[in-house]
C-alpha cells in the first residue's frame, strides 16, 4: 500500500510539484490522517506551508497563460521530479532527507525510493510539457487554462486517493493514461488537417 501511495503522489507531483507535498504537509499537521516520519516532518511546518502555498499560487497562474506555460513547465524540470522524489519517499516512510555520510546514503537502499519517485514524476512531467505546445498550438492558447485546471485537480485528487484509498491509484492512473493519450491523439489529428 505504501508503494502505491508513493506513486500516486509522485504521479501527482509530475503534473503540480507543490500540491502533493502542500497536502502532505497539511494533513500531517491538522489531521490523523497522515503521519510523517521524523525525516519528513518538515514538510508540515507552518513556514514550508506557506511558501509551498505561495509557490502553489504562483506556479496556478503561470500555468494558465499560453506561452508561460511552456516557459514554466521548462523551469520546472528540475523542480517537480524533485518533488515527486520526496513525496515518494515520504509515503513510503522512507528515512532518506537527512543524509550525513553520503557513502552510508548510497550503499544503502535510502536512495531507491528517491529515484523512483524522481522517475514517475519526470516521465508525467515529460508527458505535459511535450502535450502543453501540441494543445496551446491547435487551440490558439484556449486550452491552456483548461488543460491546466484540469491537470490541478486530478494532481489534487490523485493526491488524496494517495493517503487515503492507495488501491484507487492504479485506476486513476489507469484513467489519467487514457485521457492524456486519446487527448493527445485528438489534437494532433486536428494539427495534421
Amino acid at each position: 500500500m505504501e508503494f502505491l501511495t508513493g506513486v500516486g503522489l509522485s504521479s501527482a507531483a509530475g503534473l503540480n510539484a507543490y500540491i502533493p507535498m502542500l497536502i502532505l504537509g497539511l494533513l500531517d499537521r491538522y489531521t490523523g490522517l497522515v503521519q510523517l516520519p521524523p525525516a519528513w516532518a518538515w514538510l508540515s511546518n507552518g513556514w514550508v506551508l506557506a511558501i509551498l502555498g505561495a509557490l502553489l499560487a504562483v506556479e496556478i497562474v503561470a500555468d494558465k497563460v499560453p506561452v508561460l506555460d511552456s516557459i514554466n513547465d521548462w523551469l520546472q524540470t528540475v523542480v517537480r521530479p524533485a518533488a515527486g522524489g520526496i513525496v515518494f519517499s515520504s509515503g513510503v516512510s522512507s528515512e532518506t532527507v537527512r543524509v550525513a555520510d553520503p557513502d552510508s546514503f548510497f550503499g544503502s537502499n535510502q536512495w531507491i525510493p528517491v529515484a523512483i519517485g524522481i522517475g514517475i514524476a519526470l516521465a508525467v512531467h515529460l508527458v505535459k510539457m511535450t502535450m502543453r505546445p501540441v494543445l496551446n498550438a491547435t487551440t490558439a492558447g484556449t486550452a491552456a487554462p483548461v488543460v491546466s485546471t484540469a491537470e490541478d485537480a486530478v494532481s489534487a485528487g490523485l493526491s488524496f486517493v494517495a493517503v487515503l484509498l492507495p488501491v484507487l491509484v492504479l485506476v486513476g492512473l489507469a484513467a489519467l493514461g487514457m485521457v492524456l493519450f486519446r487527448t493527445y491523439r485528438r489534437f494532433r489529428r486536428r494539427a495534421a488537417a
